[in-house]
């Protein structure tokens, strides 16, 4: 498909999604459901705002217009979209029914495959949202320990437990924010200077682009066990995409629970909280963890199929290839151009763009590089979220845009006519964490000797420029 796909001589006419945005002002908070989907993350008079359809790795908007992919529904998409297997699936399923009124052989048939496929999946719950089961790991944390204090690094969702250390934490009770401290990944002092007996657990996505150093995976595991406190790994972007039993199986380490949605079920709504036996059987009487759609047939069938293909056509493998490629090729192109302010970071099945705040502002020059893209035929948000689906003409066609876009980024910068080049509004934030100023103090029930979350280490501006860069992976 991707012979459609090219330099455009004018940007994309859409004026239909223009009309359904004007509609939705006002009626849809922030005019979308995902802020990672929403008009702020894209040139506002360039890009399109609704998707109408897509195939493979392309997408069509409302307008027409066809585009690579290079987002896939911020991630649930890893085969690649109207995927016949698992619409096959799907189909077949709705013929006999979604949502039924008693249990269905498929909550058991996957629960299976989970079980083989994660290794410390012992037990495995089921439910629709990646907040909801890392919001449930947090409670069991809490039953099971007898303790409060949570340890995060990453995000983790919208829920009150977690929201409280961000700059959109109005609304959750300030002594629920005093339960929650963040944690800065790679160094493991931060972690250890916040651990004291009345932290039940510690929750991390284990890797978002930078690899873990001098073992700090392993390190964090080790400080969780002789302190007491559970491990949780969020694995939304790890699982079924890092490796097919996600980053436990990866990096050799099993948390205590486990957490999964994206990727699992090609799109459809699915996520999953696994875990060892004797935490999780808290869920039999003492816990409460339940949800009218968990047991949902369609999301579950879609899974099954989704599973059967990761572990019999070799897609991690061929994602993480097509991913090193446009990966590697990005590098090469800046490296060749000497344009060392910006690179592309994070592991082969999943990349982001950065550039670094030294050679002016990072949005503006994320915001011309996605305008451009976005003219020729690439839907663009600064990540390479690679599918089974991906050929090697859409990775080829990715690359000689990157080229022809590179150079008027350069020519840009140098003349310092980035944002005079842009046609449209900058992209905004996704979402900002602000764990290096809201990093609260906890009030301590218990021995003198605990110390609170101590502040996190001061930080350049321009540091914290490109932490925001690498935060705005998910938002919500």
């Amino acid at each position: 498909m991707s012979d459609q796909i090219g330099l455009n001589a004018l940007y994309p006419d859409i004026r239909e999604s223009d009309r359904l945005y004007r509609r939705a002002l006002g009626l849809i908070p922030c005019v979308t459901q995902t802020l990672a989907k929403g008009p702020s993350q894209y040139v506002k008079g360039v890009a399109p705002k609704f998707l109408a359809r897509g195939r493979g790795s392309h997408v069509w908007d409302v307008d027409e217009n066809e585009y690579i992919d290079l987002n896939m529904a911020i991630g649930p998409v890893s085969l690649g979209y109207a995927y016949e297997a698992v619409d096959q699936a799907i189909r077949r399923q709705l013929e006999d029914g979604i949502t039924f009124s008693l249990m269905h052989p498929l909550e058991v048939e996957v629960a299976e495959q989970i079980r083989e496929i994660i290794p410390n999946a012992e037990s495995v719950r089921f439910s629709k949202t990646g907040a909801e089961v890392t919001s449930a790991a947090i409670r069991l944390a809490r039953a099971y320990t007898g303790r409060e204090k949570i340890l995060c690094c990453g995000y983790h969702g919208w829920h009150d437990w977690y929201i409280g250390i961000t700059d959109r934490k109005r609304g959750v009770p300030e002594c629920l924010q005093k339960l929650i401290c963040a944690f800065q990944y790679n160094e493991i002092q931060t972690l250890r200077d916040a651990l004291d007996d009345q932290v039940a657990c510690v929750i991390l996505e284990p890797v978002l682009f930078d690899p873990p150093k001098d073992h700090f995976l392993h390190q964090v595991a080790e400080l969780c066990k002789n302190n007491g406190s559970l491990l949780i790994f969020d694995e939304m972007w790890t699982g079924f995409r890092l490796a097919l039993g996600g980053a436990q199986e990866y990096f050799g380490i099993q948390p205590d629970l486990a957490c999964y949605s994206k990727a699992v079920a090609n799109g459809m709504p699915l996520s999953i909280l696994t875990g060892k036996r004797e935490i999780m059987e808290l869920l039999e009487k003492e816990v409460f963890f339940f949800t009218t759609f968990g047991g949902e047939a369609l999301s579950l069938a879609a899974a099954l199929a989704t599973l059967y293909e990761m572990k019999t056509k070799n897609v991690l493998s061929h994602i993480a290839r097509q991913g090193k490629k446009l990966k590697d090729g990005y590098n090469q192109i800046a490296q060749t151009l000497k344009m060392n302010y910006t690179q592309c970071i994070g592991y082969d099945c999943r990349s982001m763009i950065l550039f670094d705040p030294s050679a002016g502002n990072p949005l503006e020059m994320k915001s011309l590089v996605q305008q451009e893209m976005i003219r020729r035929g690439i839907l663009w948000a600064g990540f390479h979220n690679v599918c089974f689906s991906h050929t090697d003409d859409d990775v080829e066609v990715t690359l000689e845009a990157y080229r022809q876009v590179l150079p008027i980024l350069k020519e840009a910068v140098s003349t310092q006519t980035v944002r005079r080049l842009l046609r449209g509004e900058v992209v905004e934030p996704v979402f900002r964490k602000t764990h290096q100023v809201y990093s609260p103090v906890i009030e301590k029930k218990t021995p003198p000797s605990s110390q609170p979350c101590p502040p996190l280490p001061t930080r350049r501006p321009s540091d914290i420029q490109w932490e925001i860069q690498k935060n705005d992976h998910r938002g919500g």
